[in-house]
């Protein structure tokens, strides 16, 4: 599958974090922005539209559940793809990202940078 042209909004405040996931989506021809607070990653989503939004959850500014919300009262953003990538893993963020339309919530300390490249090739391809 070509994925030349498809983009994604990485909203993520650790460096190391975007680093890496940066350099992994770019190997797989996937053009990456990056935005490092929930503010600032608002702004680029209604901007930029991208194909896929990773979104952090524990940010300054702005925290992940509140952008997503601000999204999804957007045309666009009410059915943007969300994938929340946090180290949150309680019911309460993951009830609340849920009922906000997520395409997945992945639990950082859960999941390879393999199985996340997966999860988006395959969200790219619904």
């Amino acid at each position: 599958m070509n994925r030349t042209g498809k983009t994604i909004l990485l909203v993520e405040d650790e460096q190391d974090t975007i680093t890496f996931i940066k350099e992994k989506l770019e190997e797989k021809e996937l053009i990456v922005n990056t935005a490092l607070n929930g503010e600032e990653g608002l702004e680029m989503a209604l901007s930029l539209k991208p194909d896929i939004i990773l979104l952090d959850i524990v940010m300054p500014k702005m925290d992940g559940i509140t952008m997503l919300q601000e999204l999804r009262n957007d045309p666009w953003g009410k059915l943007a793809k969300v994938i929340i990538l946090t180290n949150l893993s309680d019911p309460d963020n993951f009830t609340k990202a849920r009922c906000l339309n997520v395409s997945d919530y992945l639990v950082k300390t859960n999941w390879k940078l393999v199985d996340l490249v997966e999860v988006i090739e395959s969200k790219l391809s619904d």
